[in-house]
């Protein structure tokens, strides 16, 4: 739970927002839009809103246009419903951690897959896998040493 005034006016941008860019700006320009976080400077001047939306790299960038011809309106909602002394200026930008979370995971699907494709259970080869590795499994650990001395006499 955001705790510091920053953070909970963030949050409060955040949510109005959403039910804005959904309910009454009408742009064919935005897309299906995710508001992902908003970033509030300590002032509360300047609120950083971060997005992402569904499509290519020429839908994003309509978006964006489109994002920016709504921020005069956006703004003087947000001045309606939000009790400021002084609305932070709107600046939108693409978030692009979600995009590299996907990069991600994708790479390690593809790894996996590729690991799998090398032989059946490539995974199950390594040492200290059940059925893999050794062809005898270990000895308990108290029958490793060997020895009967009390502990700290090594």
């Amino acid at each position: 739970m955001p705790n510091t005034r920053p953070d909970r006016v963030g949050e409060a941008i955040r949510d109005e927002l959403s039910q804005l860019i959904a309910r009454d700006v009408h742009d064919p320009g935005i897309g299906f839009l995710t508001l992902t976080r908003v970033s509030v400077t300590p002032d509360l001047q300047i609120a950083r809103v971060y997005y992402t939306s569904l499509g290519d790299e020429k839908a994003q960038r309509e978006t964006a246009r489109a994002l920016q011809r709504a921020t005069p309106f956006l703004r003087r909602q947000i001045g309606q419903r939000i009790r400021l002394r002084r609305v932070p200026e709107l600046a939108f930008f693409y978030d692009e951690s979600i995009a590299r979370h996907d990069r991600i995971e994708q790479i390690l699907q593809d790894l996996k897959a590729e690991a799998g494709a090398r032989g059946d259970g490539a995974a199950a080869d390594a040492p200290g896998e059940p059925n893999g590795g050794d062809a005898t499994p270990a000895p308990p650990a108290a029958a490793q040493s060997g020895r009967d001395d009390p502990p700290g006499h090594e």
